[in-house]
């Protein structure tokens, strides 16, 4: 494989699978956005999360949601391998 194509694994999921993310609800005290992007993040390949991004934005979550310890999704993840491609597709969803 060329090293500027990425390789896909599994099948191409459809927008109302991505939407399914948003169901997803907190049994602790972190906050219901922070909890949907974590699960979005763990359970989503980075374009799928970039468009994950755009529904959550739509439904007026918030992209710094925090946990019991004060920490944003940003601060949770910016130690880990890929995190620098999660959090540039933060800031643009910022805008």
């Amino acid at each position: 494989m060329r090293k500027d194509k990425k390789q896909l694994i599994g099948d191409e999921i459809g927008d109302e699978q991505i939407k399914l993310f948003l169901d997803f609800e907190p049994v602790d005290a972190i906050s219901p956005s922070l909890h949907k992007l974590i699960k979005a993040y763990r359970g989503l390949r980075i374009d799928d999360f970039g468009r994950f991004l755009t529904f959550f934005k739509e439904a007026g979550y918030d992209l710094d949601g925090k946990d019991e310890h004060g920490q944003t999704f940003v601060d949770i993840i910016k130690d880990q391998r890929n995190a620098d491609e999660y959090i540039e597709l933060i800031e643009q969803t910022r805008g």
